[in-house]
């Protein structure tokens, strides 16, 4: 079995993390998104992994060489955008061979039962129920199958959205059904979509069942990363050692090479490799890597990797009955 994963997203609505770093290498609950998506796939078995890659791919590879050296993978650069469908059909000569096909979209991460999916006779699609399914890829279910597909419907017929996970039992038909896509110039919304291309393997009688997401974090957004910083450290229930002069309240991930003085931490934070805070107090933040706090009060922050915050403490002469907010 070989695992795809596109990961060649700007991400736009996270600038101006996404200057510096593309959006998979973003630091969420100890570790960057593309970590999270990695620990989840290769326990699965997988005898490869091909990541796509392309606003600032040389960072995600030397991380991942650096981060999984006894792990195959290889790089494909999707040098323009033309949606996950051009991205996955630009693998075919790498993963084109007839085997079990894993694809997981690098900025979502999954929690759920993929053991399950890779065992499963049929091909499989991620599937959740969500308030608005105009947004997404949605599903039709009939008799326990998905008769159609339909990429960001005006008129969702169900609420059943596709999460980015997919499970092919062969490689060929999805391989064939994206050339037949991209040589007719079939697009969705400017883009070649993978929706399409699995709704022509359905015509053609391949059968797809569905397997329901227990959860889905999206990492769209600072909001949204911030909510899944806060839901993992909880899954997770990690918190961190005593550390002199300081308050640590979990859940909370501190790297070991972190360095907090006389601070307050938590809970719902995490802390990267090599960052330092003094004389805060931190709660429901994500701190990169090897940035500086200081002297601050943080909360539903996101600090990028080097920055340095430097607050300052207020002297005040406050009468009786008086009332001051510091904002």
């Amino acid at each position: 079995m070989k695992a795809i994963i596109p990961a060649a997203g700007i991400g736009t609505r996270l600038r101006p993390h996404t200057y510096t770093l593309p959006k998979a290498l973003l630091y969420v609950a100890g570790k960057p998104i593309i970590s999270h998506i990695l620990d989840d796939v290769i326990p699965l078995g997988v005898s490869s992994i091909v990541l796509i890659v392309g606003y600032k791919g040389d960072l995600i590879e030397e991380y991942v060489r650096k981060r999984y050296p006894d792990i195959k993978v290889e790089f494909v650069e999707q040098e323009e955008r033309k949606g996950i469908g051009h991205a996955v059909s630009l693998t075919r000569e790498l993963a084109d061979a007839g085997e079990p096909l894993l694809i997981i979209l690098g900025d979502t991460i999954l929690k759920s039962d993929l053991a399950s999916v890779v065992k499963s006779k049929t091909n499989v699609l991620g599937v959740k129920e969500v308030a608005d399914p105009r947004r997404f890829g949605v599903c039709e279910l009939k008799n326990g199958f998905i008769t159609r597909l339909v990429e960001k419907p005006e008129d969702p017929p169900s609420n059943l959205a596709l999460v980015g996970m997919y499970f092919l039992l062969d490689s060929k038909p999805l391989f064939a059904a994206l050339e037949e896509e991209i040589s007719q110039g079939i697009m969705n919304h400017g883009e070649y979509q993978i929706t399409d291309a699995l709704q022509m393997m359905i015509e053609k009688g391949q059968k797809f069942t569905a397997h329901t997401i227990d959860e889905w974090f999206d990492c769209g957004k600072p909001e949204a990363m911030l909510a899944t910083n806060r839901r993992l450290l909880e899954d997770a229930r990690v918190g961190a050692s005593a550390i002199e002069g300081c308050v640590i309240v979990p859940p909370v991930s501190i790297s070991p090479s972190a360095e907090i003085v006389s601070s307050i931490v938590g809970p719902y934070v995490s802390i990267a490799e090599n960052a330092v805070v003094r004389n805060s107090i931190i709660r429901d933040s994500i701190i990169a890597e090897g940035a500086t706090v200081r002297d601050c009060l943080l909360e539903d922050s996101l600090v990028g990797a080097r920055a340095v915050i430097q607050g300052g403490f207020q002297q005040v002469d406050v009468g009786d009955s008086s009332e001051i907010t510091f904002k």
